[in-house]
């Protein structure tokens, strides 16, 4: 098989390499003793079917060209055959080009699971309430798309919104790419305009909130030493400082190296709280991890959240337009309500596509 040149310049051998990559997993997956093992399972086929992909296209490819070949030969003594051989050239380019995108170098985190942490910045109980609005639209679009969404951690505000929360979100194992593909450019502050339910003269008020995506992190990601950690346990609280909770089961986790604390208060066990906050603190600490190892990585998270400042805005929810923009790629929709139930795919697929054709251009990502 001829494959065109691809991104990384070795489009043969790089093909070659994931092929002998897709065969290797299939075998080890069939030996009882991998699964044994979940979290090992759990990365095997998520890996298994990322490379499927790869090597579903280059067996149409394959065939393609030899069909393309034999239409040629036929074509000396019947004319016809050349139209069909340059209808199979077009959809034969169509899938190299698929495969040259599946080639382009693989995000270190793809596969992986996510945890979302939202914040409300800016605007008092109008951004606690925009946060809750966040907070339910991805909630929702976990639904739609059959993803496990689990709420880790929540600190409700007066009027009903969100102070914080921390989600984990799920995606099936064989969904390529897992959760972290899809959600990992939700990442920054959210801007909100609209006149809010505290506006007793009905002016439009902008505030924002701000949205950290984490790739969830596995025991095998970070090793975390007991001694280590500093673990505070304290009573719960609801709106307004409202005890909501007469035991001690809130807790306050610091990771003693690196100075990252996690609080947990949502779950009446404090047992459950302290897992919680272990999940959270391991995806924080990947995080770091992986941007101290390579400066682009820290180039790449540069539209999370630093400061929940109305002016660093990715996107912007414009309630009386029912707009939806988001400032990275400039993009526009009025279907702001459908949106924020959960309706995220089209903006997501345009800030994907966007992203790959920049590193197809050899230029960074999103």
């Amino acid at each position: 098989m001829t494959v065109q040149s691809s991104p990384d310049g070795a489009g043969g051998s790089r093909v070659e390499a994931l092929l002998a990559e897709y065969a290797d997993v299939e075998s080890r997956l069939a030996q009882p003793e991998v699964h044994a093992d979940q979290a090992l399972a759990r990365r095997l086929g998520r890996r298994y079917a990322e490379l499927g992909h790869v090597a579903t296209v280059v067996r149409e490819i394959e065939a393609m060209e030899a069909d393309r070949e034999a239409c040629l030969e036929l074509a000396r003594d019947d004319s016809a055959f050349a139209e069909e051989a340059d209808e199979i050239a077009v959809r034969l380019e169509e899938s190299r080009e698929k495969l040259r995108e599946l080639l382009l170098p693989a995000d270190p985190n793809d596969g992986k699971d996510v945890i979302l942490e939202i914040k409300a910045g800016e605007g008092g109980e109008e951004s606690a309430l925009f946060a809750g609005d966040l907070l339910r639209m991805y909630l929702r679009y976990a639904e739609r798309r059959g993803w496990k969404a689990e709420l880790l951690d929540a600190e409700e505000s007066d009027l009903g919104g969100y102070r914080g929360a921390k989600v984990a979100i799920k995606a099936p194992a064989g969904e390529p790419g897992g959760a972290w593909r899809r959600m990992r450019f939700e990442g920054g502050v959210h801007r909100v305009q609209r006149v809010p339910v505290t506006e007793s003269q009905g002016r439009i008020h902008t505030s924002a909130a701000g949205v950290l995506v984490l790739p969830e992190a596995e025991d095998v990601d970070v090793a975390i030493e007991p001694k280590d950690l500093r673990i505070d346990v304290f009573r719960s609280s609801g709106p307004g400082g409202q005890s909501v909770n007469t035991t001690d089961s809130a807790v306050r986790m610091t990771h003693i190296p690196t100075g990252i604390v996690v609080s947990m208060q949502n779950e009446k066990s404090q047992l459950q709280n302290r897992e919680a906050a272990l999940r959270v603190l391991r995806a924080r600490l990947l995080a770091a991890a992986q941007e101290e190892r390579a400066a682009e990585d820290a180039a790449a998270r540069h539209s999370q959240v630093r400061t929940v400042d109305r002016s660093e805005r990715i996107r912007t929810y414009n309630f009386p337009e029912n707009r939806i923009s988001d400032h990275r790629i400039g993009y526009k929709a009025y279907n702001l309500d459908g949106v924020l139930d959960g309706d995220l795919d089209a903006v997501l697929d345009a800030l994907a596509a966007a992203d790959r054709s920049r590193r197809l251009a050899g230029e960074p990502g999103l």
